[in-house]
């Protein structure tokens, strides 16, 4: 009996000899390399790629360059909403572009001086642009981050196209017996369609303070020659949705 025993215990010690180098060979490499085997992530805030959707809010700023358009400010503002993209190239410099909508509206104060779009007075009246805009950037990164989007510098140039361009007018009270009457004329051939200019944002994760300035001229050779040129600059706030 103790002889049987000793047999079927060596003929199982003799299996377990023979399969040693099959079970070795089923390591996971992962575990035994994983610098060779890991494939690093290129998608984050922080990485090689990212992009994001934002949105915002620049009031205009400044004064126009003559009589005859005085504005109602805070309420004259660029709302805009885009997707950026960025590239990192460093760890402290990054590139991308930027394709938004933006509305901007100039609303006018009806007083005896005006002269936009004509010296007609309105309960309310504004100029609207709505745009598509690209805009290229340059990025300066500072402080230390982790896959964060961090503290940051942008420059940029841009330039749009005007899809649409309005004449808004309200009237109270409103003709044929009406409480109010509103008007819109659209496609004005008097604003120029095409603007370009410059910008800067400095921002800290999802905030940032961001700056336009507009190189081209609101009006066309078609306008009235009275006409004074519109504020340049927007300055506002901008959220990053991510």
């Amino acid at each position: 009996m103790i002889t049987h025993v000793l047999k079927l215990a060596g003929a199982g010690l003799a299996g377990m000899l023979l399969l040693a180098p099959e079970a070795r060979a089923q390591r996971v490499l992962l575990r035994a390399d994983p610098s060779a085997d890991s494939v690093r992530a290129r998608y984050g805030p922080n990485r090689a790629v990212y992009r994001h959707l934002y949105l915002g809010y620049a009031p205009v700023v400044g004064r126009p360059e003559g009589a005859g358009a005085d504005l109602r400010y805070f309420k004259s503002a660029e709302f805009f909403v885009g997707l950026r993209h960025k590239f990192r190239l460093s760890q402290s410099v990054a590139t991308g572009v930027d394709v938004r909508y933006a509305r901007l509206a100039y609303h006018l104060q009806q007083n005896s001086r005006k002269l936009l779009p004509t010296p007609a007075l309105h309960h309310a009246e504004s100029v609207v642009l709505s745009q598509l805009q690209l805009e290229p950037y340059l990025r300066l990164n500072f402080g230390r981050r982790g896959n964060v989007i961090g503290h940051y510098l942008d420059v940029s140039g841009w330039g749009g196209w005007a899809l649409g361009t309005s004449h808004h007018y309200e009237d109270r009270p409103g003709t044929g017996g009406g409480k109010r009457t509103v008007v819109v004329e659209r496609n004005l051939s008097y604003l120029h369609r095409w603007p370009v200019g410059v910008g800067a944002r400095l921002g800290s994760g999802r905030y940032a303070a961001t700056a336009r300035y507009r190189l081209s001229r609101t009006f066309t050779a078609q306008a009235n020659p009275a006409y004074a040129e519109l504020p340049r600059w927007v300055v506002g706030l901008e959220l990053g949705l991510f």
